[in-house]
């Protein structure tokens, strides 16, 4: 299974147990960036309050074996994690999540903006400059809101960094490196 196909396979299998979670993160970039970045790590933030147990219980019935905060299995490359929510892009919380049905199932994932939010907010807070390459690539493959986009870097007042992230998707845009 592909990273998308596992994701959709969990979040359905949570979903039909009353549990519903949302894809963030590394594995929303791979997507959205149709495959220009890879992760191995699909991170699930659950919306309300979800027993550790009952996760665990779940992703049991899925062959997962929990090792410190990760899910692995030992058929798959890939690790699932749950960080803590709520479900936020920086100070923002997350209003709409985009919906990819895959024949594994139907997958809860940031939408783009809101990805491209969450990689620039890891930018903006830790100047982790790996998050911005990956906001890049984003927002490259993927039509955005920009005005959205705009009013939230403002929002975490961070409009000086926004102003970066613009000229370089301007410059990629003119062709230049």
């Amino acid at each position: 299974m592909s990273a998308e196909e596992l994701a959709a396979h969990v979040c359905q299998t949570l979903g039909d147990a009353g549990i519903t979670v949302t894809l963030t993160g590394d594995a929303c970039v791979a997507i959205w960036s149709d495959g220009a970045y890879t992760s191995r790590d699909l991170d699930f933030v659950e919306q309300g309050v979800v027993p550790r147990r009952d996760i665990r219980r779940i992703m049991a019935s899925l062959g997962f074996a929990e090792e410190n905060r990760y899910f692995t299995h030992p058929d798959t490359e890939f690790y699932v994690e749950f960080p803590s929510g709520p479900l936020a892009v920086g100070d923002q919380p997350v209003q709409d999540v985009a919906h990819r049905t895959l024949p594994t199932g139907t997958l809860r994932l940031l939408t783009p903006t809101d990805c491209v939010k969450d990689r620039l907010s890891a930018w903006f807070h830790w100047n982790d400059r790996q998050a911005l390459a990956q906001a890049l690539l984003v927002a490259r493959a993927r039509t955005m809101d920009m005005a959205d986009l705009q009013r939230w870097a403002k929002q975490e007042c961070r409009h000086d960094a926004f102003a970066e992230f613009l000229s370089l998707i301007e410059a990629h845009n003119n062709g230049e490196k």
